[in-house]
């Protein structure tokens, strides 16, 4: 039998009506127990009679102490509704607090049958205050390795350790340990390699935050190792964490600021913080320390564009167009041209753009466009149709119908 917990259940079942007091839940008490008694009750329904004399008593008890409670003997409506009102929510914060307990329970069933799943097995071979860390998981630092256990058969056998860190049992291969002599020091050098390793591991499965975790300790141990900085400096712009990238490659290029690829991991950093002004600084940089690097003139004119410096802008698109001219970059010189009004050097670009990379079809159908701000009506329309060979394009499209209206029709003979 359940307990009635509800006062307005216990008032519906008391069969009264507030205001009432002591006295009117005792005579309700007493009609009831002359209808539900179980020596009055039917063949085969005393049990029944039992359980509801038995949920009567209780909730005549619970109102009778209502009544004592309350002010003048009285209990109102108004008193039956908090009260019944205050029971819902200890309800209701009692199913909250159990089901959490439960998530809370069910988690930890999860957690130990996936990192504990020897728990209650005795170990193979026991190992006492051995102490070990996990080559994969340098982070969890040093651990008690508490039993070595096997699975498998013949060639397919396994050897596995249950160890005790900090965060936890784990269960891990034997392979990937490495026990720890206290005795002796532990290296900076090593402690950097063990981090290193572990973060490359993550970065190739795509785990960019649990490399970029495992660097800072790296980084820790050696704040100046170039090599560090630079998968940091990765490792946190792969995580979309800009902020700390931004700072990560601030840090190297103090270390290695006289080698472009620091520049050059800055300026693109930058420039998807938003920040152009400090993107086109470290471009700068990266175009004085690799004055014959095209992209990074190309990446400097594209920064320049975005802020609206033209004349800067195709200052270093030219100086990477003489020195290996790509696709993009000469299509961004030509918008440039375009900008400044300069359509013969447009036209040259797009045109150098179609001879260098023929099957691109971006590449043809800007040149179509630049002619058509010329008399070169005939190699217009020709690059039209070699820029629609490639796909439709309702550019295009508009742009040659545009060309064949404006092109004069002469009259035939008579």
């Amino acid at each position: 039998m359940a307990q009635i917990l509800d006062i307005e259940q216990a008032v519906l079942l008391l069969e009264i009506d507030p205001p009432f007091n002591q006295r009117d839940v005792q005579l309700a008490r007493r009609r009831l127990a002359k209808q539900w008694h179980p020596d009055i009750a039917p063949p085969g329904k005393q049990h029944e009679h039992e359980r509801h004399l038995k949920a009567v008593n209780l909730a005549a008890d619970q109102l009778e102490r209502l009544a004592e409670e309350s002010r003048g003997g009285k209990v109102t409506m108004g008193a039956v509704k908090v009260n019944a009102a205050a029971a819902r929510k200890a309800r209701a914060e009692e199913g909250r607090r159990a089901y959490e307990e439960e998530q809370r329970q069910q988690q930890s069933d999860t957690e130990r049958k996936q990192h504990d799943p020897f728990g209650s097995r005795v170990p193979d071979h026991s190992v006492v205050h051995r102490y070990a860390r996990c080559l994969s998981y340098p982070e969890w630092g040093v651990g008690s390795v508490t039993g070595i256990y096997f699975t498998g058969e013949g060639d397919d056998m396994q050897q596995w350790a249950r160890v005790t860190f900090q965060i936890g049992i784990r269960t891990v291969p034997a392979g990937s340990l490495q026990f720890v002599d206290f005795s002796r020091p532990d290296p900076g050098a090593q402690r950097v390699e063990r981090f290193m390793t572990a973060a490359r591991h993550a970065l190739a499965e795509g785990e960019y935050a649990i490399a970029a975790k495992r660097l800072i300790y790296a980084r820790d141990a050696d704040p100046l190792n170039p090599g560090v900085l630079r998968l940091l400096t990765l490792a946190f712009w792969q995580a979309g964490d800009l902020g700390a990238a931004g700072r990560a490659v601030r840090d190297w290029a103090r270390v290695e600021g006289s080698r472009p690829a620091p520049h050059r991991y800055a300026a693109r950093i930058y420039e998807d913080m938003g920040s152009l002004s400090q993107a086109v600084e470290a471009a700068e940089h990266e175009t004085a320390r690799a004055a014959g690097d095209a992209g990074a003139w190309e990446r400097l004119g594209r920064l320049l564009m975005r802020r609206f410096e033209t004349a800067r802008a195709r200052v270093a698109l030219e100086r990477a167009r003489a020195l290996t001219p790509s696709e993009q970059g000469l299509l961004d010189l030509a918008l440039v041209a375009n900008l400044v009004g300069d359509v013969g050097a447009e036209v040259s670009a797009c045109e150098q753009a179609t001879v260098l990379f023929p099957e691109s079809e971006a590449a043809w159908a800007r040149y179509a466009h630049a002619l058509a701000r010329t008399d070169r009506t005939s190699e217009c329309l020709a690059a039209c149709e070699r820029a629609l060979r490639f796909g439709p394009d309702a550019e295009v499209d508009d742009l040659r119908a545009q060309v064949l209206a404006a092109v004069p029709r002469a009259l035939e003979p008579a």
